[in-house]
């Protein structure tokens, strides 16, 4: 099974770039985040047109996640279950393939003096209680999306250009590596140890083709899928050409269970 994640910064103007990638890369299971569409507005035609079935969480607005397998999507949920989930659009689960699959879309935080730093916080904590509440790490469970954290110094072309700014702070570290710690693996780095392998580069400054990026759309997944994962690809071609995301495709390959 191949389960990929990908933040497109708007579904509306990059549908065309999606159906591309969908066509050559083939996942069986895409995380997408950043829609910004309402739930009305989601393209599910486009997608069936390629053998996918949907699910989306959309506002219209600044967010947006959704699901698109054709291995399955059954018992689909939205949001962290939580009476204080005011952060907006941020996630949807479903079972794809006989694995539990949750797309996320990370809050941002902004900046360390910001209320919507403690807030990004609080939401990493309430996904860890979504999958204690929810799941079991003995299950074949995957949790994909812009995490909008940095989880090491690796994973950012020069950390002393972030100093004292969001995604590589300490306590969104230690959130993400407390998420982890319920019994989730970075596949893709337990993989590949090097570092300068990023997934966003900013528009700005001709950040990718100066190679100035950060690691930030992982897939974790449990044990019993890391186990049985052997390849996983940054897909940097996504990146390039006309009206790009400024994230690009992040996907792993899990073989089957013998």
């Amino acid at each position: 099974m191949r389960i990929a994640t990908w933040n497109v910064n708007s579904l509306t103007a990059r549908l065309a770039r999606v159906e591309e990638w969908i066509g050559y890369a083939q996942p069986d299971v895409l995380c997408l985040q950043e829609t910004k569409q309402a739930d009305a507005a989601f393209p599910h035609a486009a997608f069936t047109a390629l053998g996918y079935e949907t699910a989306h969480h959309g506002d219209g607005r600044w967010n947006g996640v959704a699901l698109v397998s054709r291995v399955g999507l059954e018992n689909v949920s939205v949001g962290l279950n939580s009476d204080d989930d005011d952060q907006g659009t941020r996630l949807i689960a479903a079972d794809c393939g006989g694995v539990r699959v949750h797309s996320v879309y990370v809050p941002n935080g902004r900046s360390l003096d910001d209320e919507h730093y403690p807030a990004k916080l609080a939401w990493l904590a309430r996904l860890r209680e979504l999958l204690a509440d929810t799941c079991s790490p003995e299950d074949p469970v995957a949790v994909c999306g812009d995490f909008n954290v940095a989880p090491e110094d690796r994973d950012v072309w020069d950390v002393t250009q972030f100093e004292g700014m969001t995604h590589v702070s300490q306590p969104e570290r230690d959130a993400l590596a407390d998420l982890e710690a319920w019994g989730l693996v970075d596949v893709f780095r337990r993989l590949y140890d090097e570092g300068d392998l990023f997934s966003w580069w900013d528009y700005r400054g001709g950040s990718f083709h100066r190679h100035r990026g950060m690691r930030i759309d992982l897939v974790l997944v449990t044990e019993v899928l890391a186990a049985r994962t052997g390849y996983a690809l940054i897909d940097r071609n996504a990146r390039k050409g006309d009206k790009p995301s400024d994230h690009t495709p992040v996907f792993i390959d899990v073989s089957e269970e013998t």
